[in-house]
């Protein structure tokens, strides 16, 4: 156990003292630095000065004491530009030109830039010059932004592009909003892309309630937000209850609350003879609703072909008018057949005009205009031959 002690108690002088001391004083050539310590810890930073007619790395005149020694390592030389770290870009023929650096002042080598980021001028290729302070430009490629993917945009109206550093003022249309419920956003192009993509949703406002009450926040509401609300004493809503609840959705809210009086709903709609309506039919219908009727084949309808519910009653119904039936047994009791048409059993709505002749071998007994024959609510003059 005391042997465990001892070599716990090892290990921890060990590193404590290599955190007491990490790194040396640099040795600076050309520099005014002046060592005023006789060790440093990991993590300690020094500053120095170069003389006159000298320069410090274009890293910077500071240095940081690591595992590794001074990182980066500090120098004071005739030639001050390191080799460039082209961000997002690349240093034409980058292998031969390593040989360069230290670079002096006044070098410059051509770089371009990677797909979404450009040079300064905005052109395929540029160059980075060496100077005093550094290279030039400090950022040699900038991000492009185009604003050209917002779904329901106000402004910009149209595609337009940005670069790194600029912003824009983005607004929604009226019913849309930022996730904050902001109608109108300023973003910024920044070396990833836009500082903040915007995306315009639908909000929904408070709905104006008719017999029924609700908890008003004077907030517009996100999609998939839910309110719910009541219906006042004696009112109910479509599934017959005096609570309910909407959602907003994308297209606004997903309906609006309707709360009418119980003794205004209406039962199923009435039959009507040889029609229907088109709907399956409920038990109970609120007042307001609205039905439509058909009738069956060759049926004419006759009246209004929607039907409402008011005040528990419906409105006035249609009614489905008989069709002419043209059998072949009254034609052969006539001498008559239709003309261009097969001798079977035809069906005619009414209004609709047939066209008979005599059958062959007969003359026609009535008058000529009586073989044009209309349709008049399932009863037709028909002609005679003989």
């Amino acid at each position: 156990m005391l042997l465990l002690v001892n070599v716990i108690l090892t290990l921890w002088v060990s590193w404590a003292r290599g955190q007491e001391i990490a790194c040396d004083p640099p040795r600076i050539e050309n520099s005014q630095y002046i060592s005023k310590r006789t060790n440093y810890r990991l993590g300690d930073t020094i500053t120095y000065y170069c003389t006159s007619g000298f320069f410090p790395s274009s890293w910077g005149n500071t240095a940081k004491c690591t595992d590794k020694g001074w990182d980066p390592p500090p120098r004071c030389s005739l030639n001050p530009c390191e080799f460039p770290e082209i961000k997002h870009g690349l240093l034409y023929n980058e292998e031969t030109y390593r040989s360069y650096f230290p670079a002096p002042i006044g070098q410059w080598f051509y770089y371009s830039c990677d797909e979404n980021y450009v040079t300064p001028p905005e052109k395929v290729w540029h160059y980075i010059t060496c100077t005093q302070d550094g290279w030039t430009p400090e950022v040699p490629c900038r991000r492009k932004c185009i604003f050209n993917y917002l779904e329901h945009p106000h402004s910009p109206p149209q595609e337009q592009r940005y670069l790194q550093g600029q912003s824009i003022t983005v607004t929604c249309p009226w019913g849309y909003s930022f996730p904050n419920l902001q109608r109108t956003v300023t973003v910024t192009c920044t070396e990833k892309g836009w500082s903040s993509p915007p995306t315009c949703i639908q909000h929904c406002d408070m709905p104006i309630f008719e017999n029924a009450t609700a908890t008003i926040t004077g907030k517009p509401f996100r999609p998939n937000d839910t309110l719910d609300y009541q219906c006042l004493d004696g009112y109910e809503n479509e599934d017959g209850n005096s609570l309910g609840s909407m959602v907003c959705t994308e297209n606004g809210w997903s309906h609006l609350p309707t709360c009418f009086k119980s003794a205004d709903k209406c039962g199923p709609p009435p039959a009507i003879s040889n029609g229907a309506i088109t709907s399956l039919p409920l038990e109970v219908y609120p007042p307001g609703s609205r039905v439509e009727y058909q009738c069956q084949a060759y049926y004419e309808l006759r009246g209004p072909k929607y039907v409402t519910c008011s005040y528990a009653k419906w409105s006035e119904l249609p009614s489905c008018i008989d069709p002419c039936v043209i059998s072949e047994k009254i034609m052969s009791e006539k001498n008559i057949e239709l003309k261009g048409k097969d001798d079977k059993t035809y069906y005619v709505k009414t209004g609709d005009i047939i066209e008979f002749v005599c059958k062959s071998g007969h003359r026609a007994v009535t008058s000529e205009e009586s073989f044009q024959a209309v349709c008049l609510e399932g009863t037709v003059e028909f002609p005679r031959c003989e």
